[in-house]
């Protein structure tokens, strides 16, 4: 039964990600059909990720009243009705409503299974099921390019993706006995004497701004280099569109790699080594982006470089929180984590955006501060965590 529960939790992850690319890719002949501007695909993006960032604040309390299980089945099946509107809709004003169902059911599922991972599995696999989410963002635009090819559109696409979002949310209802197994250290509903902290109580933890600062900064340099990356291979190092675009797949391909990888060793390295040794192989990598030579070649192994050194920091530093903070505290500390990582994702690649008018070239020198960063905060995370063991 635990191995049966392990296999959803898997699927879950690789639901996760399928829907995460589908808009960008659909969006060229969305625009076309609905007559709405390219450039109203930000404002559907935007929609999807204030919702998110809505349900991973309210995380915790759904959690603890409703349990880790029903609440990811509730969140994939919103998700799901989201992209079945999309399959419906008619007009842009419809696709910006369903697009908030698709955003609360992502941020709730989201927060609500990576914190129950961190307290009853290991670190290989945390790293693992987030390769498994690498794996379904990938998967996702050829099931749309697939559904396009044969003559179903893009309507096609989010049929396809929400069909099986439904078949994986009866799964998860007909498997809520399985959640049971482990009712303990805060994954499902507390009694009504232990209240959750909440979101101010978390926030004067000391650590926990350290924390949301350093997944700000993660998620904001991973957005960064993986939508900047064809741009800037294109106007500053003179390649080709097509190959570019092929090229800048690179990163994600580091990312998805390296997790797989780290899930061999992750136990034995420990979740604190493991986000030290992905800073430096981040910095690496951004360093041969940034080698001023006309050759490409640098910039593209870079990419790979600070793609596999991006793998195993996000698991990583979700799997340490209740070591970090508690495991009583861990679901909301995640909640508002997954929120700020939104935040950075939402804001950091359009701010880059208006620096990339001008000046591409600061594109390396641009992620590399926030890669530092990334490195002083969790840097002092690893500080307060090891004074508030010594206090106990």
């Amino acid at each position: 039964m635990f191995s049966a529960l392990l296999s959803i939790i898997y699927i879950s992850f690789i639901s996760l990600g399928l829907p995460d690319s589908l808009l960008g890719s659909a969006w060229p002949m969305m625009s076309d059909e609905l007559s709405a501007p390219l450039s109203y695909m930000g404002i559907v993006s935007v929609i999807i990720s204030l919702g998110t960032v809505i349900s991973s604040l309210f995380a915790d309390r759904l959690t603890r009243r409703l349990g880790t299980g029903l609440v990811t089945a509730i969140s994939v099946a919103m998700t799901a009705i989201g992209l079945l509107g999309f399959y419906l809709s008619q007009s842009f004003a419809f696709i910006c409503v369903f697009a908030v169902p698709y955003g609360l059911g992502a941020g709730a599922v989201d927060a609500a299974l990576n914190n129950y991972v961190a307290l009853h599995y290991s670190s290989r696999h945390m790293s693992w099921l987030h390769c498994f989410w690498g794996v379904g963002a990938s998967v996702g635009p050829y099931v749309m390019g697939a559904a396009i090819g044969l003559g179903m559109g893009w309507r096609g696409g989010f049929g396809i993706i929400s069909a099986l979002q439904i078949a994986l949310s009866a799964a998860l209802f007909i498997s809520l006995p399985l959640w049971k197994l482990h009712k303990s250290d805060g994954a499902e509903p507390k009694k009504a004497n232990q209240a959750s902290i909440g979101i101010i109580g978390a926030l004067r933890l000391s650590g926990v701004k350290a924390i949301l600062l350093a997944f700000f900064c993660y998620c904001s340099l991973e957005a960064t280099a993986g939508l900047w990356a064809s741009s800037y291979l294109v106007e500053h190092k003179g390649v080709s569109a097509e190959t570019a675009a092929i090229l800048a797949s690179m990163f994600y391909l580091g990312i998805t790699l390296g997790r797989f990888i780290c899930g061999f060793i992750a136990d034995r390295v420990g979740d604190k080594r493991m986000i030290r040794l992905g800073c430096f192989v981040i910095i690496l990598g951004i360093t041969l982006i940034a080698i001023p030579v006309k050759s490409s070649y640098p910039a593209i192994a870079g990419l790979i470089i600070t793609g596999l050194g991006a793998a195993p920091i996000y698991p990583s530093l979700i799997h340490a929180t209740p070591d970090n903070f508690g495991k009583e505290n861990s679901q909301a500390i995640i909640g508002i984590q997954m929120a700020s990582a939104y935040v950075g994702i939402l804001v950091v690649p359009a701010i880059f955006g208006g620096i990339a008018e001008a000046h591409i070239a600061f594109y390396p020198f641009f992620m590399l501060v926030f890669a530092l960063a990334l490195l002083g905060f969790t840097e002092r995370v690893n500080r307060v965590s090891k004074e508030r063991s010594v206090d106990f």
